[in-house]
């Protein structure tokens, strides 16, 4: 049913093909030591080649005007005793110690010995290289030395054949307003694309956040399997919080179950999903640098569900209980925590009935109450009623004692443990409006369409999408009722979740197959319906999710997500009309305020200094 499309060129498709270079090389040069007496001969032209070739490169970024020169005697940078060290290469002597690095930028880190830590991860010799990203949009991460032993004269003559740090794969897509996100500022790291900036905007662990964390390795190590839930307002570090301990975690344990509530911001997938993933890797960098499908999804198609909140629940009943509870669950919810929002927390920990609760609030529970377990199980949510508070409060002290739950009703109270944490998180260097995080993120997830060439980076309307017949996939539109008769005008040139239903697709005519109700079902990935033709009955979409797992989507959610304007607006190689994008439209339509409303937002987004 799912089959490639001929190739195709010009006008017809939504794509954008910008691809930042990401410099190359390696700005590390470990000490040089003894070496037995045949090589001595050889070993200074070698060693003046290699730095040579190194000047070389670093400087080229200065002569471009990319960066400023660098400082004085500071042409290289290595991992020596454990330490971060900054030597002048000509003469072995002069040397700088740092305890930690704080940087922005992107890189692909690699400990050659000893052991460093990177936001909560302690990475080892025996690691492989691991992609690090830290963009303005989020705390700048800092590289702490862990202490451990020189090794001997033989290992470190090997470590000059292995770079520890090196430039990752550039990235395939970007977003206008960030795409200064990763340009390198000093000569000594250009050439791995990052930046050295000042502790302050680094990574701060308050004392709260210290004992929250140590409580909960404890728990996870020692005492079983808990089940975390980290709640609180938005911009408090929830999603920071969550990295760190997930990153402890993974010190003492080979994978943690991440379960995403969070519809709004979602760590793994694109917006507008309730998801869980088995984490087995360090996760350093925001939610839109590490894309992957977990092994549970469900598309619920908004990044608020106050308009649906019984279904978030199900949704969330639904994810919940493929949870296998053999390893530890982090759990991350939303940021509405007022008015409703509140009522829809205690239902969903009611629901979720987690062993620890972290509470996170810049100021002393004044946004949210303690989540006591005595609060949480008096008080009433949107959908559950509280326990008999009322009955417990007109009885007096001798009758509460021979008072009794009426019979056949559990009154046994969650026990959990709150832990507050009072976070010190710095905020991100520039003021990032959400629905920009929401376009990176969608992006993201496009870069899988990519080949893993760096060469071969192709925008999106050059790629060839897949023909899927009407007939073959049930079809439905999650947020708003739309006549059948406009049904293809909703889905052409929009954002689609690859569903599969229970129930077999069958349709008696060729013509579109549309559900009356919105299921709740498996997400297998996502794509972008390139166009409709209604000729041949055919909807050509392109999607990264593989073959196989294309086999069994048999169903087509259209939620509130649309296509980054980016990946619309910058079509590369197209002449004449860009397809999908116009100017000419009437707002005095009924109906199109909101369109209006958010053009003029977009705008003033654009107005915006992100750098």
């Amino acid at each position: 049913r799912w089959r490639r499309a001929a190739p195709r060129t010009g006008r017809g498709g939504a794509g954008r093909g910008a691809a930042p270079g990401g410099g190359g090389g390696s700005a590390v040069m470990p000490a040089r030591r003894s070496r037995p007496r045949r090589a001595l001969a050889r070993a200074p032209a070698r060693a003046s080649r290699t730095e040579a070739a190194w000047r070389e490169f670093a400087s080229s970024f200065t002569r471009t005007g990319m960066v400023p020169p660098a400082e004085p005697g500071l042409v290289a940078v290595e991992a020596a005793e454990a330490c971060r060290t900054l030597r002048a290469p000509h003469r072995l002597t002069a040397r700088s110690v740092l305890q930690a690095l704080t940087f922005t930028g992107k890189c692909r880190l690699r400990c050659l010995y000893g052991a460093v830590r990177l936001l909560g991860f302690a990475v080892a010799s025996h690691h492989p290289g691991l992609p690090v990203f830290s963009p303005a949009t989020h705390c700048a991460l800092s590289l702490e030395a862990l202490p451990g032993a020189r090794p001997p004269a033989a290992d470190l003559r090997q470590l000059q054949r292995r770079p520890p740090l090196s430039a990752p794969r550039p990235w395939p897509h970007t977003h206008p307003a960030l795409s200064s996100n990763f340009t390198p500022e000093d000569a000594v790291l250009a050439s791995v694309g990052i930046v050295k900036c000042s502790p302050d905007n680094g990574l701060q662990v308050s004392e709260s956040t210290c004992l929250a964390l140590e409580e909960l390795i404890q728990a996870c190590c020692d005492e079983g399997i808990p089940v975390v839930l980290v709640c609180g307002p938005k911009n408090t570090g929830k999603s920071t919080f969550n990295r760190y301990l997930i990153n402890l975690l993974l010190n003492h344990l080979p994978v943690v179950e991440y379960m995403e509530c969070d519809i709004g911001q979602a760590e793994f997938t694109p917006p507008g999903c309730v998801s869980l993933s088995s984490v087995t890797e360090p996760v350093l960098g925001p939610p839109y640098t590490h894309q992957q499908m977990p092994h549970k999804v469900v598309y619920y198609g908004q990044t608020s569900c106050e308009q649906d909140t019984e279904r978030y629940l199900d949704v969330v009943k639904y994810v919940f209980s493929c949870c296998k509870k053999e390893v530890p669950l982090v759990i991350n919810t939303m940021g509405w925590v007022k008015g409703d929002g509140l009522l829809l927390l205690i239902d969903l920990i009611r629901l979720l009935s987690p062993s620890h609760i972290v509470q996170m609030d810049l100021c002393d529970w004044e946004a949210m109450p303690p989540l006591t377990p005595d609060h949480v199980h008096f008080s009433a949510g949107l959908h559950t009623k509280g326990k008999q508070q009322s009955k417990c409060k007109q009885l007096g002290l001798g009758d509460l004692e021979s008072w009794k739950y009426p019979e056949g009703e559990d009154m046994s109270a969650p026990q959990h443990k709150l832990l507050y944490v009072n976070p010190e998180f710095p905020r991100a260097g520039a003021a990032v409006h959400s629905g920009i995080l929401h376009d990176m993120s969608i992006l993201g997830y496009l870069g899988h369409l990519q080949s893993p060439d760096i060469g071969a980076v192709l925008p999106l309307h050059c790629l060839v999408p897949y023909q899927v017949p009407f007939n073959a996939v049930a079809l439905r539109v999650i947020h708003t009722d739309v006549a059948p008769s406009n049904i293809m005008y909703a889905v052409n040139a929009s954002w689609v979740g690859l569903c599969c239903i229970p129930e077999e697709v069958r349709c008696q005519t060729d013509g579109p197959v549309l559900l009356t109700q919105t299921p709740i079902c498996d997400c297998l990935g996502f794509g972008i319906v390139r166009g409709v033709d209604v000729e041949k009955k055919l909807y050509h979409i392109l999607t990264p999710v593989p073959p196989e797992n294309l086999r069994l989507v048999n169903c087509l959610l259209l939620g509130n997500i649309a296509i980054p304007e980016c990946v619309l607006v910058g079509q590369q190689g197209i002449e004449g009309e860009i397809p999908y994008v116009t100017s000419d439209y009437n707002y005095s339509i009924v109906g199109s305020g909101k369109l209006r409303k958010n053009k003029q937002h977009l705008l003033k987004r654009k107005e915006c200094d992100y750098a």
